[in-house]
């Protein structure tokens, strides 16, 4: 049995309008996500601005999260920073906080090479944490290919990865040369991913629409195509927003589409344009309507 499957949510974080962060909305969140279906929850990865938080406010994000899913779920946060010894600590905070897993990418503010990401690796290992290893060569500068990811697959606590490359091919290539788990990164290859054996999917837009990517990621894995792609085809406008590197503000923005609004973005994320809300509006509206609103 897969040990991270179904729909893993990669949950934003809630702000005030003076850009706190709101942990009562986080936990009200939590609840929600977890009510409408959604297999696990992902706090304090990119979605979830933790780039912006202090140490503090981010441990108690984390800390949130684990208390409001009560172990209905298991939680996975990001363990991303600046230095192996800062994530290190990030994975040991996950660990003693009651954690399942954790979500780590390899250096992020450094073009290593191959020997330096098995050694963050490495480090990371030591913990004792089940690692999704996350793999976005868009936005850093490492790509976890499926060759590396073999060899990174021999250290005990990794049992999964996070792709997010857009390459499908991946998925086919991961499976043939390691025996990771393949959890779908990017939400636009929900159903693609799924179909070619993907067991899990760590998914933005979910935060706003939980039933629908809950039921998608079930049709494909169930090789329900006919109708997996009759509701993928009407949420696909949404899912490309999860690949721009604007995701945050357009997954908070449907949210508020939702009846679930979720505060606004810390700078230098700064409201989207007009015409960008507009075409998420559209876009939402052919996604949703048959849907009440959330409260």
């Amino acid at each position: 049995m897969p040990r991270f499957e179904g729909v893993y949510v990669a949950i934003v974080t809630p702000f005030t309008a003076s850009c706190e962060v709101d942990y009562k909305r986080l936990a009200e969140l939590c609840d929600w996500l977890i009510s409408q279906g959604v297999n696990g929850l992902v706090p304090a990865g990119s979605l979830g601005e933790y780039a912006t938080m202090t140490g503090e406010e981010r441990a108690k994000v984390v800390e949130t999260v684990i208390a409001a899913a009560a172990g209905r779920v298991p939680v996975v946060p990001g363990s991303a920073a600046p230095s192996t010894r800062q994530a290190v600590e990030w994975v040991k905070h996950a660990k003693e906080a009651g954690a399942a897993g954790v979500m780590a990418l390899p250096p992020i503010n450094y073009r290593p090479l191959e020997h330096e990401v098995i050694a963050h690796y490495e480090a990371l290992n030591e913990v004792g944490l089940p690692i999704i290893a996350y793999n976005n060569p868009h936005d850093y500068k490492v790509d976890l290919t499926p060759q590396l990811l073999a060899k990174l697959s021999g250290l005990e606590h990794i049992v999964a990865v996070k792709e997010f490359s857009g390459d499908i091919r991946r998925v086919h290539d991961i499976l043939a040369y390691t025996d990771l788990e393949v959890m779908i990164g990017v939400d636009d290859l929900a159903m693609e991913g799924a179909l070619f054996g993907a067991t899990g999917w760590i998914s933005g837009v979910p935060n706003a629409l939980p039933q629908e990517g809950v039921e998608l990621f079930g049709l494909a894995r169930q090789g329900k195509v006919r109708e997996a792609t009759e509701l993928y085809r009407r949420l696909l406008p949404l899912l490309h927003f999860d690949a721009s590197p604007q995701l945050v503000q357009s997954i908070k923005y449907m949210m508020e589409l939702a009846g679930f609004p979720a505060g606004p973005t810390r700078p230098p994320r700064l409201p989207l344009p007009e015409a960008d809300c507009e075409v998420i509006k559209q876009a939402f509206e052919q996604a949703t309507c048959h849907k009440q609103p959330a409260n």
